[in-house]
This record gives C-alpha cells, sequence and structure tokens, in this order.
C-alpha cells in the first residue's frame, strides 16, 4: 500500500500531537554493536534513487543507569518531499512484533537516519519515535556515510530537549550523547573495510579471498614484529619490562602453543595415520586378489 494513504502512514505534516515529556531517565551514552549498523548501511546502499536518506528502527536494551545498547536495527518505509514527510507506521509496528517473538529482550529504543542534517522533520520522526519509546526518551543515531564531498563517515547519538513555550513537536533541540562502537575480534575485519572506505582509500574492496587473506596476514605480521621488537629490546635493557604485559603474552602464545598442538597437530595426525591405515588396506586386497587369480588361473 502506498504511503501516501493515511490507513498506512502517519503525515507528520498534518500531525497535530503535542510534544511527549517523557519522566523517564534520560540517556546517558550509547554503544552501537557492528550488526546494527551494517544493517543501517545495507538498507543505504538499497534505496532507491529519489531517496536523500533513509530511516529506521534502532532496537536494544537500557539499564538503569541510562546506558543504551543499540544491538539490532531494521528498515522503515517513508517518503519526504518539499511539503511533507510520512512514515509507514504499520510496516514499523508489524516489524517489531515479528523481532520481540524472536528476541523478547530488545525493546525500541530510538531511530536511525543516514546523512548528517537535522530539520524539522527529523524533530517530527523523533516525537513520534519518542512515543514509542515512552516513558523513556528516544534516541537518535546519525549516520553519516561520507559520501559527500569534505565530509567523514561518523556516527552520532542524540536526544531532543524541547524548546519554546509553545508544545509543538518541531520545537525540540537535538542534544548530543557520547556513542561508542562496541565490536568483537570476529568483527573487528568488516570494520576495518569499513574504516578503509571511510578514510577514501584507493584500495577499498579487495579483489578476491585472498586479497583478504594477504590483508589479514600483513597485520598479523605487523603486531608480531612488533612484539619481537619490544622483547628484544627488554632483553638487552633499553626498555624496562612491564610484568603485566609479559603475562599477557605468555598467556597468549602459551594457549596458542596448547591449542596448535591439541587441534591443528593431532587432526593432522590422524588424517595420516587413516590415510595410511587405508593405503595399507587396499594394498592387502589388491594382494589377495593377485593371488586368487593366479590360483584361479593354475
Amino acid at each position: 500500500m502506498p504511503l501516501t494513504q493515511a490507513s498506512s502512514a502517519l503525515h507528520l505534516k498534518n500531525a497535530t500531537p503535542g510534544f511527549l515529556s517523557t519522566p523517564g531517565r534520560a540517556p546517558t551514552s550509547v554503544t552501537v554493536h557492528p550488526v546494527a549498523l551494517f544493517a543501517i548501511l545495507d538498507h543505504y546502499l538499497r534505496r532507491t534513487d529519489a531517496q536523500e536518506r533513509v530511516i529506521g528502527t534502532l532496537l536494544g536494551t537500557r539499564s538503569d543507569t541510562g546506558e543504551i545498547e543499540v544491538r539490532s536495527a531494521f528498515a522503515v518505509l517513508h517518503s519526504e518531499t518539499a511539503e511533507q514527510v510520512a512514515v509507514d507506521m504499520d510496516y514499523h509496528h508489524q516489524m517489531y512484533e515479528l523481532h520481540h517473538k524472536v528476541n523478547s529482550k530488545e525493546v525500541i529504543v530510538g531511530w536511525y537516519s543516514t546523512g548528517s542534517n537535522l530539520n524539522t522533520y527529523s524533530a517530527l520522526i523523533q516525537n513520534f519515535y519518542t512515543q514509542e519509546t515512552a516513558p523513556h526518551q528516544a534516541i537518535h543515531l546519525a549516520l553519516d556515510t561520507g559520501v559527500e564531498e569534505g565530509k567523514k563517515a561518523g556516527v552520532k547519538a542524540y536526544i531532543s530537549s524541547p524548546v519554546g513555550v509553545s508544545p509543538k513537536p518541531e520545537n525540540c533541540v537535538f542534544v548530543p550523547l557520547p556513542v561508542e562502537l562496541k565490536f568483537s575480534e570476529q568483527e573487528r575485519s568488516g570494520l576495518d573495510l569499513l574504516s578503509n572506505v571511510a578514510s577514501g582509500s584507493s584500495d577499498v574492496f579487495p579483489a578476491t579471498d585472498l586479497d583478504i587473506l594477504e590483508r589479514a596476514l600483513d597485520n598479523v605480521s605487523d603486531m608480531l614484529d612488533r612484539v619481537l621488537s619490544y622483547v628484544r629490546s627488554v632483553l638487552a635493557g633499553e626498555v624496562k619490562g612491564d610484568a603485566a604485559v609479559g603475562r599477557y603474552l605468555f598467556d597468549t602464545f602459551g594457549a596458542s602453543t596448547e591449542e596448535l598442538e591439541k587441534g591443528a597437530f593431532n587432526s593432522s595426525l590422524q588424517d595420516t595415520l587413516m590415510v595410511s591405515y587405508l593405503a595399507n588396506l587396499v594394498r592387502s586386497q589388491a594382494e589377495v586378489s593377485s593371488r586368487l587369480a593366479l590360483t584361479r588361473a593354475s
């Protein structure tokens, strides 16, 4: 159903709800997980040519101290013109119900948009999501993709605060919040690739999987060179050794060696023994078959 129909869309231009004041604790910081970031970028890449920006719903958890973790996100259909903005409310609610069945611990914490422009439409959409997250305040995550000349890619988080004496949704100011990206070691390679895009590197996307493997091995080699240089400097007395660093290196390399011995070496040894056993079995069967053939011929 098209967005212009009132049954499936919220025409924020004609909406007249008052600004919702939320008594809940105001968010103090925002932590974004890579899964949510990748979902936003995927939505942006799949946009139509007519869309200057895309918006969607942020899902995650919030603590009693005001810390918010954005764990996932999904796209929301919307359209913007010079006269009005429309958001598909039914689609938003249906998507949230489906997501809630899979992960009941994640709730709506706010919304996202691509680009760095905050305008009256942003205030209207913020007011809609503030009603969705009541009694808590909704956050707005702005992802600048860096496609505009002179701008760098980055993530910013905001909350809204009403201003003026007239309680209108568009009468608000966006207050920035501290935001950080939380990722695991397994997700580092994907984020490194995104950072190359943000830095404008000419060699952003490797041609093959071997190029990706080569880059990973180069990074590991560089890290090993730095560790070896540090250890040699400590042994030579040029640098004072740090006991905490020494214990960390010992635990890291000790665990890696033990894992290698128990995992890769033993697995390779078992495979070799199995191949050797099968080869001997085939050789014995061939000898028995040849002897039986000679016995029948005689």
